[in-house]
């Protein structure tokens, strides 16, 4: 993938200030790769502030990740890594370090994934900028204005009403130029063609029951059953439902003297954790997929 972002979204406000970049890399392993990269970045005078990579023992892949100080500019990393791009067939992607991506919210009736995301974008902690929250219902319209993230009702009952909805998606990614869609408990499947619209920049959060506890009431279903254990999983958006490539996943014990509005509780507290540690790692550029997998530089 090439690199996505412009030079105006790279342009420090300090004239003098050095930039720091983020770069990631995937491409078919071979020989020679990191001397390659590492020694465009130091032909720009570049310092290596971080380095992690792989190499799929699988799929043949390698995956790098290095955070960059340098005096230079996008244009002058770009030119220094052609080289090597050509060379090696090199997927490449910088970004800025810390620039939040827009993103858009999907989301129903559920607050807490949506309450998570908002108090941390608005404490500074989550690098994303929250473009719009769009919703299936009108109960999260009062949490987006406390906020003051604007926020659109849109039903997904009737005919003809779901594909409005999706085509609603499709505008707003378009509009607000979103880099980012999450499912914070939006809970409606998404069509194949979105699916594969959004392929890799987007992220939904569930339970840990499926595909056991299907369907309304999951907790009580779990609780009836004396499960052992909670949790919640954070995961790519794919045609296939709740199965797409793993971002994150958190886990804790429970026993049998947890009642069903205890586990709802501590269920929901793994749901936003582990969304909000999926967004994050995202927005940092932590995240390659390598086929159904991922790859997380942590």
């Amino acid at each position: 993938m090439s690199s996505a972002i412009t030079s105006t979204q790279t342009t420090p406000e300090s004239a003098t200030a050095p930039n720091e970049f983020v770069l990631t890399v995937v491409c078919a392993d071979a020989p020679g790769i990191v001397h390659a990269v590492t020694g465009a970045i130091v032909e720009i005078g570049g310092n290596i502030t971080e380095s992690r990579q792989f190499e799929s023992g699988t799929t043949h892949r390698f995956y790098l990740r290095l955070q960059v100080v340098t005096d230079a500019s996008l244009e002058q990393l770009e030119a220094a890594l052609a080289p090597a791009v050509e060379r090696f067939g090199l997927e490449h992607r910088v970004d800025v370090v810390g620039r939040p991506l827009r993103t858009l919210v999907l989301g129903s009736t559920a607050k807490h994934c949506v309450n998570d995301l908002l108090f941390q974008v608005d404490s500074g902690s989550l690098p994303i900028e929250i473009s719009l929250i769009l919703a299936n219902h009108p109960t999260l319209e009062g949490l987006a204005g406390f906020y003051g993230v604007p926020f659109e009702h849109l039903p997904t009952k009737g005919d003809g009403a779901k594909a409005a909805f999706e085509d609603r998606v499709r505008a707003a990614i378009d509009e607000h130029d979103i880099e980012l869609v999450v499912l914070a408990r939006y809970m409606q499947i998404l069509s194949p063609e979105l699916c594969a619209e959004l392929a890799g920049r987007c992220i939904n959060i569930h339970h840990s029951f499926l595909p056991g506890f299907k369907g309304a009431n999951p907790y009580r279903q779990a609780y009836a059953r004396g499960v052992k254990q909670i949790g919640a999983t954070a995961h790519f958006v794919t045609s296939d439902l709740d199965e797409g490539p793993i971002i994150e996943q958190d886990v804790i014990r429970v026993d049998h003297t947890r009642s069903p509005q205890e586990l709802m509780s501590i269920g929901q507290d793994a749901e936003v954790r582990t969304l909000r540690q999926a967004v994050t790692w995202f927005a940092q550029s932590r995240v390659l997929l390598d086929g159904p997998r991922t790859v997380i530089f942590r």
